[in-house]
């Protein structure tokens, strides 16, 4: 059985070879016709597939040069930037050259063409910032925080990925691991040097060392969620009786017709959503039913679903007719309200009414609804831009681990140095995970499967 595995082991390593051998290439800017395309090579034979394509001498590292690109036969492709990036120093580790062409779907096709017949392979979905983690280029969190700054919709998504793609969780997680070895290293020293002479206070200062850890991560993990949050986006749910205006702001929000505007009562059965970028923040904002005992199956349910929307949501308006003096036969003793908004300002009113009064025809208090809302997420979400925070859930797993390894280690009696020992070393494999130090190969697969090609 274990020569087996062994044989298993030797295979897999086998192919991780190949696979790391292969010269790769992929566009890099964005798809579709455009005035500048930028394909990107790695890989063995990416200098050589250089020379192969200008026929000339290859410039020095790091400088654009002017170059004709040409097919086997000499034929002209198109005429572009060519640059060069010697490994290691390069974004991968290997050898990567970049080809900076006009952006003409026939350009592209030929070019592809050329490569391929070249012998190289076209890249797989991140595949480039994948190999620059595994050479020791890149660490996994800021590999991630990649995928996170071409993805971001907000001013808030870029900051916070652009601090995690700077190292601000890498570091924090070194950190924990440097000081981790140093209390494993004296756990250790007790236990092989049990008959010697140690300090005093040489256990101590481990356990001492190992609840500060502890409650460092706690405050991380005590977050509310905030880095993913952010990251993924927050939850509005607009909810209120029929006829108060909720699908008119939503329209009013997003700026154009999402949702179906009617004057009869129970136009909106279902929870419709529209990702918003409010106030720099990605929020997720639902039109529901409106609220109201009903006998018809159909809109009894969009109401039953309108309640649970409100109820999981992150934050919730409550909007109602301002122009009506009419009990609207309306309670919220189901959810929790966090704005209670006021509708239909370009209306004669009966009267004052406490909270903000808009008007969704004519956008009067938009901006103000606006501000509130922006100021509700920030305070919900604190302040993101200082401090490091947990973007993914597996971080926030990984934490979690070494968090109860540390509790487990810290209940290991003082004439138990190895619990301590064993209790250390767990932690300090989960928040190697984070960073990629352990069990790279499982967590690449995770990490880069929503990557897009060319990264």
């Amino acid at each position: 059985m274990g020569r087996r595995e062994s044989g298993r082991r030797r295979e897999k390593a086998f192919a991780q070879g190949l696979m790391a051998a292969e010269t790769i290439y992929a566009l890099s800017s964005a798809p579709g016709r455009a005035g500048i395309a930028v394909v990107r090579i790695s890989g063995p034979q990416a200098m050589r597939t250089a020379a192969a394509l200008t026929g000339k001498p290859l410039p020095p590292p790091r400088r654009a040069a002017v170059r004709r690109f040409v097919d086997a036969q000499g034929s002209p492709i198109d005429d572009g930037l060519l640059l060069l990036f010697p490994g290691p120093q390069s974004f991968t580790g290997e050898d990567v050259v970049e080809l900076h062409v006009h952006g003409g779907a026939a350009i592209l096709e030929a070019l592809f063409r050329v490569l391929a017949g070249l012998g190289l392979r076209a890249a797989r979905a991140g595949e480039f910032t994948r190999r620059a983690v595994e050479s020791g280029r890149l660490e996994l969190t800021r590999a991630e925080a990649i995928a996170d700054l071409i993805d971001a919709e907000t001013e808030a998504q870029r900051l916070q990925a652009l601090g995690q793609y700077g190292g601000n969780i890498a570091e924090t997680c070194e950190s924990w691991r440097d000081r981790l070895l140093r209390a494993s290293a004296a756990a250790e020293a007790a236990i092989d040097f049990s008959d010697e002479e140690l300090p005093a206070d040489l256990l101590t200062g481990a356990r001492r060392e190992t609840e500060q850890i502890l409650q460092e991560i706690q405050r991380y993990l005590d977050d509310s969620h905030r880095g993913e949050r952010i990251r993924e986006g927050l939850s509005l749910a607009v909810i209120g009786p029929p006829n108060a205006g909720k699908s008119s702001l939503v329209n009013a929000l997003a700026k154009r017709d999402v949702a179906i505007v009617s004057p009869h009562p129970g136009t909106t059965r279902d929870v419709i959503e529209v990702r918003l970028d409010l106030g720099g923040y990605a929020v997720t904002v639902a039109d529901t039913a409106g609220l109201r005992d009903v006998s018809d199956a159909v809109e009894a349910e969009g109401v039953c679903r309108a309640i649970e929307r409100a109820r999981s949501a992150d934050l919730v308006v409550l909007l109602r007719d301002g122009s009506s003096n009419r009990e609207d036969g309306f309670e919220s003793e189901n959810f929790r309200a966090d704005l209670l908004v006021w509708n239909k300002f370009d209306l004669p009113w009966p009267g004052e009414r406490d909270g903000i009064c808009i008007s969704s025809k004519s956008g009067q208090g938009l901006e103000q609804l606006i501000a509130k809302l922006t100021q509700l997420i920030s305070d919900r979400l604190g302040e993101t831009t200082q401090s490091p925070v947990l973007t993914r859930r597996r971080h926030r797993d990984a934490l979690e681990e070494a968090a109860c390894s540390l509790r487990l280690a810290l209940l290991a009696p003082s004439d138990r140095p190895e619990l301590l020992a064993e209790g250390l070393r767990l932690a300090l494999r989960e928040i190697g995970r984070i960073t990629g130090r352990v069990d790279l190969e499982a967590m690449l697969d995770i990490v880069f499967r929503d990557f897009c090609i060319g990264k």
